[in-house]
């Protein structure tokens, strides 16, 4: 591992509360536990050009529509 990374690392943890120090570690285990999932995007390929054209349009329109915009109370 990138040595300055570590120290970074270190440095955030010394200034954190224990508690949110025991939430990093149990956070950096999980994540060395975890096994990674999926399949690489070569073997999608033979999907492309699956979606109709008029499927794809209302997809992005979809898209346009509802997804560039934000609530600033929503959260």
């Amino acid at each position: 591992m990138d040595t300055p990374l570590l120290d970074k690392l270190i440095e955030q943890l010394k200034i954190m509360p224990q508690d949110l120090q025991w939430r990093v570690l149990e956070f950096a285990r999980a994540l060395a536990s975890s096994t990674i999932q999926g399949v690489f995007g070569r073997q999608l390929l033979h999907f492309a050009g699956s979606i109709p054209p008029d499927d794809v349009k209302l997809m992005r329109q979809a898209i346009e529509q509802d997804c560039e915009q934000f609530y600033l109370n929503e959260w």
